[in-house]
């Protein structure tokens, strides 16, 4: 009997020590792996392209915008609640909530009366 005691109590340890083990491993896995999706744009002669990009609505995302311009930027947008230098030739990428559908106006706030895109979120 008393060895029957001792050996449920080491099998029992045992359970408890694997059991805590793939607990902590479950834990320590991020609970989303997967990058947010990306909306590519790229600055050239003071212009985006595309001028109208779409994004999914209701998930977070990203802006990637990279400036082939031989001058800085700075991409610029108060519905999207933005505002990122981006130096000349180089590239940035922006993190952006959850939109709701809609039409988001973004521009290049150095030269905006040539530089402006509208975001579309569907």
């Amino acid at each position: 009997m008393i060895r029957h005691l001792a050996n449920s109590r080491r099998i029992g340890a045992q359970a408890l020590s694997v059991a805590l083990m793939l607990g902590h491993a479950t834990l320590s896995q991020p609970a989303f792996s997967q990058e947010a999706p990306s909306v590519k744009l790229t600055l050239k002669n003071h212009r985006f392209e595309p001028a109208e990009p779409h994004a999914a609505a209701n998930k977070p995302f990203a802006i990637e915008v990279t400036n082939l311009d031989s001058t800085p930027a700075e991409f610029e947008s108060k519905t999207l609640r933005v505002e990122k230098v981006i130096a000349a030739n180089s590239t940035v990428s922006v993190q952006i909530r959850a939109l709701a559908p809609g039409r988001y106006r973004f521009f290049d706030d150095y030269h905006e009366d040539t530089t402006e895109g509208f975001l579309v979120v569907q």
